[in-house]
């Protein structure tokens, strides 16, 4: 019998070994998928390649998720049974009519979602950067909530987020150091309820305007360039029991603290968009767009200090240089050019 009882006891502790080594595997996937690095496809640009040859080079180097402006017929159309996860946008000037009339969401939903099964829509991102002092910005939460009702009659509601990509620098009024992240006192009117639609219907926020290189070259007297690019030796901010060696570390955790702050805490970011251009402007260089972007892709799988170990979507700015763009700098964010040449080698593996 104690022969047996051994036996028993090594079996268990073989299966536990066991179930404790697929469990480790499968969170390893999980945060693979929630940390897995997406680009943006912008079009303003007069020589780019045709979307199905975008599509094949989305594929080619496994870039598996993919943001879009605009509901571009072409490019939807060239990602049927691609398996690109799709996050598309509603232009800003389309925003206050799909606001005000619950058939115009419905058809908005029936041309550019439902028309296309095959296709793998993620997030319908509600407006870019729209002002919140705007006129457009009181159109925002009731476009998302006709969307929503569209997408939930269509039963795609557990597949599909509706959410809406904010400027994160012109809505927080704190962001240095990040625990004094608070959003702008005269918007919470307007970010607030935006916070309570997302957290009632499990969607994250869409956060554009995380760019450290935009900052830098805005106070380089006080931003160090290594702290931009992710290549600071050491701790550069020390707040509280955080540290930060990195600037987008700290920009994210300051738009966190300000979510905690509006009752948000628990809401999942998702950065809409984030890079480092390559040529026109201060700091920018091919060897500085590598550094910057390679580095994202990484940094992002592990959190931030504030939440470590809780990787953050991220979607890298842009695909290709845009030519139609200004000021200079703004036409060179992408990682290929218009020939679909990698400017640079990335890993999205």
């Amino acid at each position: 019998m104690v022969a047996m009882s051994d036996s028993s006891t090594v079996k268990g502790s073989s299966t536990m070994a066991t179930l404790l080594i697929l469990f480790g595997l499968l969170m390893a996937t999980l945060h693979f998928a929630g940390a897995q690095t997406g680009v943006c496809y912008g079009t303003l640009g007069d020589n780019l390649p045709v979307a199905g040859q975008v599509v094949a080079l989305y594929n080619q180097h496994n870039i598996r998720r993919m943001r879009i402006y605009n509901p571009n017929q072409e490019a939807l159309e060239a990602l049927r049974g691609s398996n690109i996860e799709l996050m598309i946008g509603v232009p800003n000037e389309d925003i206050e009519n799909i606001a005000s009339s619950q058939a115009d969401a419905n058809s908005w939903v029936q041309n550019n979602i439902r028309n296309y099964g095959n296709v793998r829509f993620r997030y319908v991102a509600v407006g870019n950067e729209v002002n919140p002092t705007s006129s457009t910005a009181q159109f925002i939460l009731p476009a998302m909530r006709n969307l929503l009702n569209a997408i939930t009659a269509a039963g795609l509601g557990n597949r599909i987020k509706v959410s809406t990509a904010i400027d994160t620098l012109r809505i927080l009024g704190t962001w240095n150091p990040p625990s004094q992240g608070t959003f702008r006192p005269e918007l919470t009117s307007f970010i607030n309820p935006i916070i309570s639609f997302l957290a009632n219907n499990r969607a994250p926020l869409l956060v554009n305007g995380i760019y450290p290189y935009l900052t830098y070259i805005n106070n380089t007297r006080d931003i160090r360039l290594d702290y931009a690019l992710f290549t600071a030796r050491g701790v550069v901010v020390q707040d509280g029991q955080l540290s930060y060696r990195n600037l987008f570390d700290a920009m994210v955790d300051a738009v966190y603290w300000a979510l905690e702050r509006a009752g948000g805490g628990f809401l999942e970011v998702v950065i809409s968009g984030s890079g480092w251009p390559s040529a026109g402007g201060t700091a920018t260089s091919l060897d500085n767009a590598t550094t910057y972007n390679t580095n994202l892709i990484q940094n992002v799988k592990g959190g931030t200090p504030k939440k470590p170990g809780v990787p953050i979507e991220t979607y890298v700015f842009d695909m290709f240089d845009e030519n139609l763009k200004s000021p200079e700098y703004e036409k060179h964010w992408g990682l290929f050019s218009p020939n679909k040449h990698p400017k640079y080698s990335l890993n999205f593996n």
